[in-house]
């Protein structure tokens, strides 16, 4: 009887102690370093894609051929980046990013987009009843914008037996807003590979 006890508790323990879950840890990194848990599109991807594609953007002819033609800046907005892929991608942080690398460069000028124009429009006209004559900002006078860029993130995934190959593809278009002339197109691929056992995608 006892060696049967002792098998019976043996089992309970080894049974109970694999339905333990195992301790979280929670640890704090730097928020520029590159993480990737889930092989999806993260905030690394949306900051590396941003400026390479402003770096690429600014560095070709159109650039200088309006600065030299209007002797200034051109002004810039960005409009609306649309999300194609096959999974869920919040586009604001990447549209922030790219708004970030456009003002920090300084060869362009920046306009805020259509959003938030709406807000400062509603302030504007608050302020032609409430400010004094001294600070209030007059009607008429915003900065109008030469260029729209727009732009798509598409994927592609190819998936058998526990791995999967996702190619994201981020399209980017300048568009001449007087003209639609397109004056540059730019494009980036990121190509991730994930392996996980007994997996189904």
């Amino acid at each position: 009887m006892k060696p049967i006890r002792i098998a019976m508790i043996l089992v309970v323990v080894i049974l109970v102690a694999g339905c333990v879950t195992p301790a979280r840890t929670v640890q704090r990194t730097s928020a520029d370093t590159q993480t990737d848990l889930s092989g999806r599109w993260n905030d690394t991807d949306s900051r590396l894609v941003a400026e390479e594609m402003i770096r690429d953007m600014t560095g070709r002819p159109w650039l200088d051929d309006f600065s030299r033609d209007e002797g200034r800046k051109p002004v810039l907005i960005v409009g609306r980046i649309r999300n194609l892929s096959s999974e869920h991608i919040d586009t604001t942080p990447f549209v922030k990013d790219i708004e970030r690398e456009l003002i920090n460069g300084g060869r362009v000028t920046f306009v805020a987009s259509s959003a938030e124009r709406e807000d400062i429009r509603e302030e504007r006209m608050d302020q032609q009843l409430e400010a004094s004559d001294e600070t209030i900002k007059r009607l008429g006078e915003e900065t109008g914008a030469d260029f729209f860029l727009i732009g798509a993130i598409t994927s592609q995934v190819d998936a058998i037996e526990g791995e999967r190959a996702t190619l994201y593809q981020v399209d980017m278009e300048l568009i001449n807003i007087e003209t639609n002339e397109k004056v540059w197109i730019g494009t980036k691929k990121i190509k991730k590979l994930v392996e996980q056992r007994k997996a189904r995608w």
